[in-house]
């Protein structure tokens, strides 16, 4: 009876390791002797090689195989940094599905599954959180928090605010001072 042939560890991509630890090895050697001549050289082949890394280390880690996987650890930190950093204006689902590398309707089921609500919703709660520590620690009226947190105007604020707290920005602000 034959033995049953071994099947070469591939990447999605069918990619033997083989040829994927060399292209990693290449790319790396470029971007440290680029790093002092052409740094946006050594940015290209860094970002390269550490894309080929994360899909490796998703790929090995079984994430992918899940079709109910959520984000990983890169991707939450990424996501979380890009929209605290982006607060002040639009966020699209695809601007995020990009800071984590995915398609967008990919990205959106994997965000729900991790923080367990949509993506809208998250930046939402993300910007009444702005918000309300902007309330508490300055004097700006209201129509400039508002924009401050990446509301389209005051209205807009008091409207998600009062559903979400039972009470509007103005009233909360006043209990706040009080104490």
């Amino acid at each position: 009876m034959d033995e049953p042939q071994a099947i070469p560890d591939t990447s999605p991509s069918g990619l033997p390791f083989g040829y994927l630890a060399n292209s990693l090895a290449q790319l790396l050697e470029v971007a440290r002797r680029e790093l002092e001549h052409d740094r946006e050289a050594a940015k290209a082949s860094l970002a390269a090689a550490s894309t080929i890394l994360q899909s490796e280390i998703e790929r090995h880690s079984g994430a992918k195989q899940s079709g109910a996987a959520g984000l990983t650890g890169w991707q939450i930190a990424r996501v979380r940094v890009f929209i605290a950093k982006n607060l002040h204006r639009t966020i699209h689902t695809r601007d995020l599905s990009a800071v984590a590398r995915r398609s967008p309707a990919h990205f959106s089921r994997s965000f729900k599954l991790t923080f367990g609500e949509p993506p809208h919703a998250y930046v939402v709660k993300r910007r009444l959180e702005k918000a309300c520590n902007l309330m508490v620690t300055t004097q700006a009226s209201l129509s400039e928090i508002a924009l401050s947190a990446g509301f389209s105007d005051q209205a807009h604020l008091c409207k998600l605010f009062r559903h979400a707290f039972g009470q509007s920005p103005a009233n909360w602000r006043r209990e706040r001072e009080m104490q």
